[in-house]
C-alpha cells in the first residue's frame, strides 16, 4: 500500500474546534481546511463572524472554506461577498440548492464572474457536477464538493461517480474536486486512486494517520490488550 507521502490527494481538515484546526495547521499533510454550520454548532460556536474570523487570522496561507447562511439567494449574494472580504484564503461555500431545492447556479455564476472564490457544497450527482462546472466554467480558483460518504450511507459505492466526476471536472483548470464526508481512513486511499484532488477529514479520523500501515500482528495484539484492561478497570466477574 502506498505511505502518505506517496498519495497525491490533499488532507483538508474538517471541523469546527478551533484549538483542534490549529493543532492541524501545525500538521505538514494539511493543505486546507472546511468547516459548515452544523460542524460549529456541534463545537459551541457562538458568534458566527467572530469564529470565522479569528480562524482565517490563524490560518492566512492555506485555503479556509466558510459557509453562507441565508437560504435566500439575494441574501446568499451579500453575505458571498461578506465572507470573501474578510482574507485572500477563504473559499465561500454555496450549497448547490437552496432548502426549497431552487439551483443556485445562477448565483454561482454571477460570483465566479466577479471573482469570488467558491465551494459549491452538497453535492451528490453527477449532473450537479456538471452544471457547477459549467457555473464555474473561466472563474478564479474553485472547489467542488460532493458527500462521498453520504452517498456511500445510502448503499451505493461512491468510488464510479467520483471517478466520472474527476474525468469531468478535468476539462476546467480552475476546479479543484473534494470528496466529502469520508467515514474512514481507507477513503483517503479511495480519493487517491480515482484521482480526486481533495479530500476533506475531520479530526477523529486524522489521528488515525498514524496507523496507516501498521503491522496487523501488532495492531491484533494491542486490541487484546485494550479488551483486557477495560474489562480489569470495569471491575467484571464471572
Amino acid at each position: 500500500m502506498k505511505t502518505l507521502s506517496e498519495l497525491r490527494v490533499k488532507i483538508f481538515a474538517d471541523g469546527a474546534d478551533q484549538a483542534g484546526m490549529l493543532e492541524m495547521y501545525r500538521h505538514p499533510l494539511i493543505k486546507g481546511f472546511t468547516t459548515n454550520p452544523t460542524l460549529m454548532r456541534k463545537a459551541g460556536v457562538a458568534d458566527y463572524e467572530a469564529f470565522a474570523r479569528a480562524v482565517l487570522r490563524a490560518i492566512p496561507d492555506r485555503p479556509v472554506s466558510i459557509e453562507v447562511l441565508s437560504d435566500e439567494f439575494s441574501e446568499m449574494e451579500r453575505q458571498a461577498h461578506k465572507i470573501a472580504s474578510w482574507a485572500q484564503n477563504v473559499y465561500v461555500k454555496i450549497p448547490i440548492t437552496n432548502t426549497r431545492g431552487d439551483s443556485a447556479l445562477d448565483l454561482v455564476r454571477r460570483l465566479a464572474q466577479v471573482g469570488v472564490k467558491l465551494n459549491v457544497t452538497a453535492l451528490m450527482s453527477l449532473d450537479q457536477v456538471c452544471a457547477a462546472s459549467v457555473a464555474l466554467a473561466g472563474g478564479p480558483a474553485a472547489f467542488i464538493s460532493i458527500f462521498a460518504g453520504r452517498i456511500a450511507d445510502t448503499g451505493r459505492d461512491p468510488a464510479p461517480l467520483m471517478a466520472a466526476a474527476v474525468e469531468l471536472v478535468r476539462m476546467y483548470p480552475n476546479i479543484e474536486l473534494i470528496w466529502s464526508s469520508p467515514r474512514e481512513v481507507l477513503n483517503i486511499f479511495h480519493a487517491d486512486a480515482v484521482g480526486c484532488h481533495i479530500i476533506t477529514v475531520t479530526n477523529d479520523l486524522l489521528r488515525k494517520l498514524d496507523l496507516i500501515g501498521k503491522d496487523l500482528h501488532e495492531f491484533s495484539l494491542e486490541t487484546v490488550k485494550m479488551f483486557s484492561n477495560d474489562a480489569l478497570a470495569a471491575g467484571y466477574r464471572l
